[in-house]
């Protein structure tokens, strides 16, 4: 009567719980894609990047701990214990996305970035707790690389829709302002933000908690303050199992390391691909600007800048296209590391991985075509697979069922406070120990994957039986 029952799911229940993950995941490729190219068209620098990113480190390890940690608390018979704060996040997240587009200046865009981060770690925290209430131990690896999947699909649709919409859509800005096909890549996000959410709530029930868990819920509550979730989350960091400060070391290198990539692949593209420097780009937008005014500019000057912006604007459109097709890769490559797993070990599997991952990371600098430098993205979106599964898999045994959501949470302060650290460290380091050199940055990405993965081998994994 009171052992809670947790059946083995089908594949088609395991995929239609895990749809939702698909919206919040193409939110998510916009930012690593298109929100650092829309700064640069707002007038942002490139040592400005790491710190107009803050609101993801700083709302993540706020929101989702807190999150987590209320989602354990709660139970409606109508609404269950995670759905409500999937919908919740979804529907901020989806009315952040249709006017971010719209943003007038780098201000507005950084307020609208905090707010679609606080809707995304809102719906994002609960998810992971889900695989873990809704799925027995044999069945989380399965599930959470089931997540890998949608996270691989969410993500290769953000990137590879910049990539189409700039391509035969066009509607560029001339003026270097925002360009009319990122406003479409935009819009669709905002669908596929609510659509896929609410697709997965209405197929998939939750697991009523037992008598007796109700019994400790409704006693609890009885006792609860506003200040209940933040001393449960410190207590689940003081009692935090072994393993999970072994990740800990993981994840620093391997969260910093990611923000690198992310906020510099445009910045190296434009470098190496197309032979654009900054001050080439902040020169074309000022020629633009005075050809507008009763400035006197000659033809030539116009048509250089106008070309000066149109490689600036295919570099985010080719970024989008590495990205898409390493999240492409994943969402190939997310099933099938699951017989590997199973064979080499999750551990083995994920260390491999992350050093594919930093290999890939040493190639790309070096790479001046457009197409092959696609071939190094194939070992990045395999790691990205492993990295968005794997680890779950690896410490979930471990973690109190009844805590679930709260060390879901937990972990993702993990993530997050590299990424914090990153924000805050990494301008002073790219332009004072890299030489302001997007190249260079990408290859510190790489070696901070390779220590990543040898931290790997210090982690002890309690394997089932």
């Amino acid at each position: 009567m009171n052992k809670r029952i947790i059946p083995k799911l089908s594949f088609w229940q395991i995929w239609n719980m895990n749809v939702g993950f698909f919206g919040i995941q193409y939110s998510f490729g916009l930012q690593q894609t298109a929100v650092n190219p829309l700064y640069s068209f707002l007038g942002a620098h490139a040592e400005q990047l790491p710190i107009l990113n803050l609101a993801g480190p700083v709302t993540g390890l706020l929101i989702q701990p807190l999150i987590g940690a209320i989602s354990d608390k709660t139970w409606s018979v109508k609404w269950g214990r995670r759905k409500p704060f999937f919908l919740l996040g979804a529907v901020f997240c989806s009315l952040a996305l249709f006017v971010f587009p719209f943003s007038s200046s780098i201000w507005m865009a950084v307020g609208l970035l905090w707010i679609l981060d606080a809707a995304n770690n809102t719906a994002m925290e609960p998810y992971r707790a889900f695989i873990g209430d809704k799925l027995p131990e044999e069945q989380q690896t399965y599930g959470f690389q089931m997540q890998s999947l949608f996270v691989g699909a969410g993500i290769t649709l953000a990137n590879l829709s910049l990539f189409f919409f700039q391509k035969y859509l066009g509607g560029s800005s001339e003026s270097g302002g925002i360009p009319a096909w990122v406003y479409y890549s935009f819009f669709l996000g905002s669908f596929c933000s609510i659509a896929s959410v609410v697709w997965s709530v209405y197929k998939t029930p939750e697991i009523p908690p037992t008598d007796q868990e109700l019994v400790i819920l409704k006693a609890e509550k009885v006792n609860d303050t506003v200040l209940t979730p933040f001393t449960d989350i410190f207590k689940a960091i003081v009692q935090m199992p072994k393993i999970l400060w072994q990740l800990a070391l993981v994840y620093l290198f391997q969260w910093y390391a990611l923000f690198c990539y992310w906020q510099f692949a445009t910045p190296m593209i434009k470098q190496t691909l197309y032979h654009v420097s900054e001050s080439d780009e902040e020169k074309a937008k000022q020629v633009m600007t005075l050809s507008k005014s009763i400035s006197e500019t000659s033809p030539d000057q116009i048509e250089w800048a106008k070309n000066i912006l149109h490689l600036v604007e295919k570099a985010v459109g080719q970024t989008g296209l590495m990205n898409g097709f390493y999240n492409f890769v994943t969402m190939l490559s997310a099933l099938l590391l699951i017989p590997l797993a199973v064979k080499y070990s999750s551990k083995s599997v994920y260390a491999m991985c992350l050093f594919g991952t930093g290999l890939s990371l040493f190639i790309l600098p070096f790479v001046n075509n457009e197409y092959l430098i696609l071939l190094p993205m194939v070992l990045f979106g395999i790691g990205w697979a492993a990295m968005m599964g794997l680890p779950y898999s690896m410490v979930s045994p471990a973690i109190p069922s009844n805590k679930r959501g709260v060390y879901m949470g937990v972990i993702n302060m993990m993530i997050v406070i590299p990424m914090l650290i990153q924000t805050v460290s990494f301008g002073f380091i790219y332009k004072n120990l890299l030489g302001s050199n997007p190249s260079n940055a990408i290859l510190l990405a790489g070696l901070l994957f390779i220590l990543a993965s040898v931290s790997v081998i210090f982690i002890k994994v309690r394997y089932r039986d």
